[in-house]
């Protein structure tokens, strides 16, 4: 069962929020977060990011900006930029993109539960990842980010989070660049963190939407400290990292979708007859066509939009790898087809998030750029949950979610 606890948050004063707050670090180039920082000098990106306080061409990998980081959060701290609670709260943050609203509750989540699988995750992480944001955590002995954690529909929850979400929020405001709407409320109330406490504690398992190599590396981080002291006891707090928890059913996933740089030495005719053994194809005009569910594609080729239904006895529907889109797609068209290989270093494919829309994808196709675009329909949460439950991992470049949570709300110290 899950176990988590409420923290004493480190959070910027009411009137600065809007100053501290930013994008995630692995959503932006250092060139990007230089520019949105200019002349803030209370941007979390100076300790998220801190290259940007070095000459251009620095790596964000020198020991130098490791230490920077951890300078400008000792700052931030002595100038009240960040001010530590004087209680253990959780914390409520809302998000609303496109007139939808989705909740999360901001916990410390254990680093026990990572470790034995109780923390389940979807994809695989690479090791060099990992030491970055450990050596990130390890030197500002804190999480400056939180993770993105999805948990099964609760109702006892679900009234608790309508409740406070009824009231005045601690933060109110709309981000630059996303245009979201970001609030934030302090649970401070014993009996109602008591509620989340307890009702976590009957879950078997959380699950990781965004963020594993943020997950990795703070539990990675907090294993080494439990180890290193001889008088462990489990409750310290490095045991813990911060996540933000979202029930499932409100999770809002976009579609992520492939333009392909060539058809393998295939003329057109002959992709498509290619694609007719495994897909009945239907063709649809110049406008761009999103798939209308499961085991459907767009395909975007010479102009023109079709339709791609992958044919029965392509997939097996019992398999929760075999039976997603990305599997399906990857397999009857990217390898046997195309004959890519590895997706994930391939110079033939590039990805594209579904907040840029369909068009972005034509606009690519049409400039020269790339030959052909494929897109996929969303995957669904109850399918990354199968998928995690069963111990397996997702092909790559199978899930997109928005709006991203922002930096800067809360601060997690593990001390």
């Amino acid at each position: 069962m899950a176990t988590i606890k409420p923290f004493r948050g480190l959070r910027p004063p009411r009137q600065l929020v809007e100053r501290v707050e930013c994008r995630p670090y692995d959503v932006l180039t250092s060139d990007e977060a230089c520019l949105e920082a200019a002349g803030n000098e209370q941007s979390l990106y100076h300790i998220t990011l801190p290259e940007i306080d070095f000459p251009e061409g620095t790596s964000e990998h020198d020991e130098r900006v490791y230490a920077r980081a951890a300078a400008n959060f000792q700052k931030f701290q002595e100038q009240g930029w960040l001010v530590q609670d004087p209680t253990e709260n959780y914390y409520l943050y809302a998000q609303t993109m496109n007139g939808h609203t989705q909740h999360g509750l901001v916990v410390g989540a254990c680093v026990a539960d990572y470790l034995n699988g109780v923390i389940k995750r979807h994809e695989l992480t690479r090791r060099d990842k990992e030491e970055d944001r450990m050596k990130h955590v390890r030197v500002c002995n804190a999480n400056l980010e939180p993770v993105f954690f999805a948990y099964p529909d609760n109702a006892e929850l679900d009234a608790l989070i309508r409740r406070y979400a009824a009231s005045e929020p601690e933060y109110d405001f709309i981000a630059p660049v996303d245009g979201f709407r970001h609030q934030f409320w302090v649970i401070s109330n014993e009996a109602d963190k008591a509620v989340i406490t307890e009702q976590f504690a009957r879950m078997p398992a959380l699950y990781i939407a965004d963020g594993h190599h943020r997950t990795a590396a703070a539990a990675l981080v907090g294993a080494e400290k439990a180890k290193a002291n001889p008088s462990h006891r489990g409750d310290e707090e490095y045991n813990f990292f911060m996540a933000v928890a979202f029930q499932a059913s409100e999770l809002t996933i976009l579609d992520y979708n492939r333009v392909l740089r060539d058809l393998n030495g295939l003329t057109s005719e002959q992709f498509m007859e290619r694609l007719s053994r495994s897909f009945t194809i239907e063709p649809k005009s110049a406008e761009p066509y999103r798939p209308a569910r499961v085991h459907q594609f767009s395909l975007y080729l010479d102009g023109l939009w079709y339709a791609l239904d992958a044919k029965p006895g392509t997939f097996d529907a019992a398999d929760p790898i075999g039976s997603l889109d990305v599997d399906i797609s990857s397999r009857l068209i990217l390898q046997d087809i195309l004959e890519l290989g590895d997706l994930r270093s391939s110079k033939r494919i590039d990805f594209v998030g579904g907040l840029r829309g369909l068009g972005e994808l034509a606009a690519r196709v049409d400039s020269g750029e790339m030959r052909a675009a494929l897109a996929l329909h969303p995957v669904t949460m109850q399918q990354i949950m199968d998928v995690a439950d069963n111990g397996k991992i997702m092909p790559p470049k199978a899930t997109w979610f928005e709006p991203k949570l922002r930096s800067g709300l809360v601060v997690h110290k593990l001390d």
